[in-house]
């Protein structure tokens, strides 16, 4: 899931180990999504989540942010726990 996240700022990473092409190996690799161990990585998720729920009409709980939900009709609701 951490690798759908996308990156506010500039990130930069060492060429992984055995991708490291001839002739370059002093160049380093701009990230564009999140990778699993950067800091940033669970923040970044949450975000795109929850700007996709919120796309789909749903509203987070003032109490608690991994609580989401939404009114189908006047009978019937959707609940989703993270």
């Amino acid at each position: 899931a951490f690798l759908h996240g996308d990156l506010d700022g500039r990130i930069l990473m060492e060429q992984p180990e055995g991708f490291i092409k001839k002739g370059d190996e002093n160049k380093v690799c701009l990230l564009r999504k999140s990778l699993y161990g950067l800091k940033q990585s669970p923040r970044q998720w949450n975000l795109k989540f929850e700007s996709f729920m919120m796309k789909h009409k749903f509203s987070r709980s003032e109490y608690d942010s991994c609580f989401y939900m939404k009114n189908v009709n006047s009978d019937d609701a959707i609940y989703l726990l993270l």
